[in-house]
Formats: structure tokens, sequence, C-alpha cells
């Protein structure tokens, strides 16, 4: 199981090395290309790669401070690709659960619009 923060550097990594070759690619670059509530510092960055690299997700051919020269492994594309079926069901289950409260608040609401029509028509009838 991979967490959030390092699929998101996966992720990343994965656009930036699209056919599996060796790219060179800066910290810097990387943590820019992170969602801003999921920015964290080189050093972080620096113990996911060498995480990812374990995991054998990345292959780094050399790390120079702030540069590497990487390459996304085909574990690591499938990794990401089984996980977006989750995500795509996850959304489904949510959309229907909000389809389902949609069509019983509309219920509700025109069964309390024709009680209150039903009762105006009646006070408006006595007076």
């Amino acid at each position: 199981m991979i967490d959030l923060k390092s699929k998101l550097v996966l992720s990343v990594l994965a656009k930036e090395c699209t056919d599996g070759s060796y790219k060179i690619i800066e910290i810097p670059d990387i943590i820019m290309a992170l969602p801003k509530r999921f920015r964290m510092d080189s050093e972080a960055v620096k113990h996911i790669l060498t995480y990812l690299e374990r995991q054998d997700m990345i292959s780094v051919k050399y790390d120079d401070d702030d540069v590497f020269c990487l390459a996304v492994l085909p574990y690591g594309f499938e990794i990401l690709e089984t996980e977006k079926p989750k995500i795509l069901k996850k959304r489904k289950e949510k959309q229907q659960n909000i389809s389902f409260m949609t069509i019983l608040l509309c219920f509700f609401a025109s069964l309390i619009g024709s009680a209150l029509a039903i009762l105006f028509c009646w006070l408006f009838k006595l007076l």
C-alpha cells in the first residue's frame, strides 16, 4: 500500500517520464507540481523518492543534491493505473448518494408544499 503523498509524487514523476525513459528532474519542480495543500520540503521528497526506489516503482540512475536522473518502472505505472478504478468507484458511490438525497429532498419539499397549499385554501374558505 502506498500513502497519498508518495502516490502524488509518483504521479508527477509518471507525467514527466511518460515513456519510461530516464529524465533529469529537479526537486523544486516536483514540489511545484504537487497540489498546494500537499507541498512539502525537499527532504521529504528525497525520502519519498528513496521509498519509491526501494519499492521498485522508480529507478534512480544518479542524484546530485536536488537533481535526480530517474525513470518510472512498469510497477510504478501499474500502481497508478490500479488506483484509478477505486477513485472512480468512490465518485460513483458519492454521486448515487447525492442523487438519492436529492430525490428524497424533492419528495418532502413537494409534500410540504402541498400541505401548505391545502392549508391556505382552507383558511381562505373560512374568511
